[in-house]
């Protein structure tokens, strides 16, 4: 019996994902079942990756950001425990800073004014809200929160700063060269 179809014989199994919807009755079409697949896999990207809006933009930071950073975080604990040594380190024999003093003064003379007792801080928060680097030279702007103690003016009272500090790299590491700080006038 040529050409006549077995009625015992498998019929075709190759058919459309659509197809297979359509005859076991789904609910869903092909389009459905496309978006429903794109959703669980944008959940696990938010799951894994999180969402813009949980995880701001931020600039990646390159390792001379991170040194300064940790630099800047150096220089607040040192102040905080008198540690004259270490801010020795962290400052260019060249440094020079306008202090919240209205005085310009370098690098000895600070560390002589913390060696003293004079300049001690009792507390101290920095935040850095600029950070950039021109050609091998950091610039670093942002507010300062502190206490003072030793025999500064307003000791025991807390007072907002302003600073900016600059940074270049001498000798293979980088070390602060100046520094201007101002107090915030309270309204």
């Amino acid at each position: 019996m040529s050409g006549a179809t077995d009625p015992n014989s498998a019929p075709d199994q190759s058919i459309t994902h659509t197809e297979s919807v359509k005859r076991q009755g789904g609910l869903m079409t092909s389009s459905l079942w496309n978006a429903f697949v794109l959703s669980i896999c944008l959940s696990v990207t938010i799951l894994v990756f999180g969402s813009p809006e949980v995880m701001p933009d931020m600039p990646e930071q390159n390792q001379d950001q991170h040194d300064i950073q940790a630099l800047n975080n150096d220089e607040v604990q040192a102040f905080l425990r008198n540690d004259v040594e270490a801010l020795a380190l962290v400052w260019s024999d060249d440094l020079v800073v306008t202090n919240p003093l209205n005085k310009l003064v370098t690098k000895q003379q600070v560390l002589g004014m913390v060696s003293s007792g004079f300049l001690k801080i009792n507390s101290y928060s920095r935040k850095i809200e600029y950070s950039h680097e021109y050609n091998g030279t950091f610039v670093i702007a942002g507010t300062e929160e502190v206490i003072w103690g030793g025999r500064m003016p307003h000791t025991g009272k807390t007072e907002s700063l302003r600073f900016t500090a600059i940074w270049i790299k001498q000798q293979g590491r980088w070390q602060e060269v100046a520094r201007h700080a101002n107090i915030v006038p309270q309204p």
